[in-house]
């Protein structure tokens, strides 16, 4: 029979991710949205403003969505290899978000090229949480370029190593806590304490991801005319600065690889930060952005294909043992 490892799980990794390359996010019905409004009517109930009551409120959620993909890989299973190879598919497309995130990277580079900065504060919630009313055109450009790059890692590559390594239930959990991490892993008075545990389970969670990621910007940065060394230098010189362990690492590979400079003030809408810059390059220009979404989209085809390669391979070289 079938089972959700080597080829199978590649076949269906690679299912999933032509269906999110094709169609990108639904929407309408998007099952991540389904999973946050459950998620914040669980606060409603679970929330007091201390780190045990949000580490309940976070194990329950991600407890609930590792059961159920545990559950739907043995029905599957049960069911037969098409059963198997669907649930794979329909879970990576569901977790996938790299075809909506180059179409909004873009969109506001084409905004901006047109000089309507109205159209492109508009569209930067799609993108990240910083307040686009003090931003003008040079900022959304930084804001949105680091976007890109972070969300490079936590869109794409993560979920597909995640489902390389752990299927259905492991993609589920992943990116149960993205979701999770955006909704409540702020330094807001109200989610200091209580979202802790899930943005310490986030960082967790991206920590093998975010560096896969700078690896394989600096093997993409050719594609779009950038420099592998100045990926690397960025890397290893400034990202331990960041205030993220993770998408530190990301922004500066990607700042080192286009020759630009990320980072500085950054306003979100409940605190300003003053973030370390990131790179040595000027600051980014429209022309930049467009580069960071080539080369999000080379990063993305890239671990794509070496992840099925390498599921397919891993499970090829295991050979079951005769009976005895």
């Amino acid at each position: 029979m079938f089972a959700p490892h080597g080829r199978g799980r590649a076949a269906g990794i690679a299912a999933g991710w032509l269906a999110d390359l094709l169609f990108g996010d639904p929407r309408r019905g998007h099952p991540v949205a389904l999973f946050g409004r459950g998620a914040a009517a669980f606060e409603r109930l679970s929330y007091a403003d201390t780190r045990p009551a949000g580490a309940v409120h976070t194990a329950a959620l991600l407890g609930a969505l590792g059961a159920a993909g545990v559950a739907i890989e043995r029905v599957a299973g049960r069911v037969g290899a098409p059963a198997t190879f669907v649930s794979l598919a329909a879970a990576t497309f569901v977790a996938l978000g790299g075809t909506s995130l180059t179409r909004a990277g873009n969109q506001m580079a084409a905004h901006l090229a047109a000089g309507d900065v109205d159209a492109a504060r508009a569209l930067l919630p799609s993108l990240c949480g910083r307040d686009p009313s003090v931003l003008d055109a040079d900022g959304l450009a930084r804001a949105a370029l680091e976007s890109v790059a972070e969300n490079t890692s936590d869109a794409q590559v993560a979920p597909i190593l995640w489902g390389a390594i752990g299927g259905v239930p492991a993609i589920l959990v992943y990116r149960g806590a993205n979701t999770l991490d955006a909704m409540i892993g702020h330094r807001t008075p109200r989610y200091n304490r209580f979202g802790w545990a899930a943005a310490r389970f986030d960082d967790a969670a991206n920590f093998i991801a975010a560096r896969a990621t700078a690896v394989m910007v600096m093997v993409c940065a050719p594609v779009v005319g950038g420099s592998p060394l100045g990926a690397w230098r960025a890397w290893r010189s400034d990202a331990a600065r960041h205030p993220s362990p993770n998408a530190g690492v990301v922004e500066a590979a990607f700042a080192g690889a286009l020759g630009v400079r990320l980072g500085g003030p950054t306003q979100y809408a409940h605190e300003l930060e003053i973030r370390p810059t990131l790179g040595d390059g000027p600051p980014p220009r429209i022309a930049d952005l467009s580069r960071a979404v080539r080369l999000s989209r080379a990063v993305q085809i890239a671990t794509a294909l070496l992840a099925v390669l390498l599921s397919g391979v891993g499970r090829s070289g295991r050979r079951a043992s005769p009976p005895s």
